[in-house]
Order: structure tokens, then sequence, then C-alpha cells
């Protein structure tokens, strides 16, 4: 492996939760062939110190306030010279010679664009894990899912997904990305701030004719949940008005229409159920949510028209919520999805 790569963490605090000391020494340990670096969002404890003291090889890139998670990319990305980014949630431990079967697999494909490693939970290392399991898709209302993981279900790894293939976005915790098209691309998009980022990033690059995959080669440990918790308002919120952006940035015009419709009554129906099931917060951030992809429509408008938009392949064109709450099939076939 020749090739230039940055495995760059995006740290906020991280020092204070523990996760610098937990995390990133089988970083370090097992990317002895790239580069690390840490990029601190403006963070409050002594974060940089710490690395500086305890982590000599790994290299800093310290921001002036939190610019989130696109902003915060985006601004040391485009600092870092190398062939590859890998883009690592600061809670992943990762495992030896994880970085090379990645880089081989795009390196015989000029046409692979990003890519992603098999994720297990760190909490229960038998168990994919929620946010990228064994590659992300979507269906055509835009709820994403993955395969090892729809909605709240989460398989055992039994070795099921252990082939590498063609997916529809690769999770942001554990993302390969060539680095000249992510710089082509602009990077991610800042007004998502956190959550969806990724997928919208991955759906632009798939309708440039580029591939995205996912490599069961390479094996990463996620513990997940360590910015925001797993049940939070403001999670809520961003996953929804963010899930609306994606689909209104990116979606055919002949779908626009009957997607939002369609959408605009589930999401009623999720803000009752977060009501008597949840919190009255949850239920007030969904409709938050609605209210405020309204208002950033007409920056979105322009996004849009220069946008190539359509439904590239790796699409379930049945809804996802019917395979999994009505008919209770929470397992993925690649039949589901489209080629």
């Amino acid at each position: 492996m020749n090739k230039k790569v940055a495995v760059v963490i995006l740290n906020w605090n991280g020092r204070e939760k523990g996760l610098l000391e937990k995390y990133l020494p089988s970083v370090v340990k097992y990317s002895s062939n790239a580069e690390v670096w840490v990029v601190d969002n403006h963070s409050e404890d002594d974060s940089l110190q710490f690395i500086k003291e305890n982590f000599v090889t790994v290299k800093t890139i310290a921001l002036d306030k939190n610019y989130g998670f696109t902003g915060g990319y985006n601004r040391a990305l485009f600092q870092i010279d190398a062939d590859y980014f890998v883009l690592l949630n600061d809670d992943v431990e990762v495992t030896f010679k994880w970085i090379k079967p990645i880089i081989d697999l795009m390196e015989k494909d000029e046409t692979i664009a990003v890519c992603q490693p098999k994720l297990l939970s760190f909490k229960d290392k038998k168990k994919f894990e929620y946010a990228g399991a064994a590659g992300g898709y979507i269906d055509y209302l835009g709820y994403p899912f993955c395969a090892g993981r729809i909605f709240e279900h989460i398989e055992q790894d039994k070795g099921q997904y252990n082939t590498t293939r063609e997916i529809f976005w690769a999770t942001g915790a554990a993302m390969f990305v060539r680095a000249e098209i992510f710089k082509s691309f602009n990077g991610l998009d800042e007004d998502f701030f956190a959550h969806m980022e990724e997928i919208d990033f991955c759906w632009r690059v798939k309708n440039a004719g580029y591939k995205v995959m996912y490599c069961p080669d390479s094996t990463v440990y996620h513990y997940g949940g360590a910015t925001l918790n797993k049940v939070n308002p403001k999670k809520t919120y961003l996953n929804f008005r963010n899930n609306l952006l994606l689909l209104y940035k990116n979606l055919p015009e002949k779908k626009l229409k009957s997607v939002f419709r369609k959408r605009k009554y589930l999401d009623l129906l999720a803000a009752i159920v977060f009501r008597f099931t949840t919190s009255k917060e949850e239920y007030q951030a969904v409709l938050q949510a609605r209210k405020d992809f309204k208002a950033m429509i007409p920056e979105f408008k322009k996004k849009r028209s220069k946008n190539i938009s359509t439904y590239p392949s790796c699409v379930m064109h049945k809804s996802l919520v019917l395979k999994s709450k009505i008919f209770k099939k929470n397992t993925f076939s690649v039949k589901d999805v489209s080629k």
C-alpha cells in the first residue's frame, strides 16, 4: 500500500469523556502505514495537550469553534494532503490491518469513491452496530437502514454479510473516501451540521457515476452514541429535519410530490407515537424539524438545481415501515434493493 492515507478523528471534549484514552491507542497501533490526525472542534477540556503529551505521532488541527461534524471535517480535510481520507469517529476501536483491505479494494477500481468496513458493536462484539452495520441503504421514502440493522432491530454477526458489495451509503463513523473526490464535491453539506450528511454525500457521488462499497475484510468496533444519546430530542430533530433535506435535495423530480405527501403523514404519525411512548420533547422535535425544513427550502432549491437528482442503485422501492413494523421482516436481503 503506497498511497497516502490520512485517518482523521473529529474530537470534542474527548479527554473529558475518556474517549481519547480508550480508543485512540488502537488507532495509533494499527494505522502504522497512515497518518493519524485529531481535529479538535474547539474542546473545552485539555484534549490537545493530552494528545501532544501521550501520542507524539498524532498530528492535530485546532479549530476556532465547534463547527459540528460537517463543518469540522470540511475545514480539516481541505488542509490535509492525502490520497485517501478515513473519517473515523472518536469512539471506534480498530483492528489489525483494518486499512489495507479497503485501500486494496479501492485501488482495483477507480470508480469506487467511498467504502466502509464492517461495523460491530463495541458493547457486544458479536452484534452489528447501529450506525453502519454491514453497509447502508435507503427505501423510496427516505428511511435509511443497514444490512444487519433495520430500525431498532440489530442482528448478530454470523458471517451472513461477509460478501463485498455495492451499497447506497457508507457510515460516517468509519468512512473511507478518495481525497480528490471529497474535495471536488465540496465535502460534506454543512447545512446538515450532523446526521445524514454522509448519506447526502454518497447519494451525490453515486449520481455522478461512482460506487459506494462495503468491505467485510475490514472490521472495527463502534461504541455509538458518544456525542448524543440514542433517545435525545436534539438527535430526533436533526434526523427528521436532515432526512427531509436529503430527500428534497436529491429526489428525482417525478418522485418529489408523492414522496413528500406520504412523508407528511408518516412524520405526524411518528410524532404522535413519540408523544405517548417517549416524551413531549421528542414529539415537539419532529414538529420543529418539519417547520425548519420548510424554512430551508429556498436555499436547498438552489442546491437541488445544481444536483443530478436520480434514484441510483441500492434503493429499496418498497416501504421499510411496512416491511418492518407491519410484516415484521427485519433481516436484509440483496433482493430487496435495486441493482
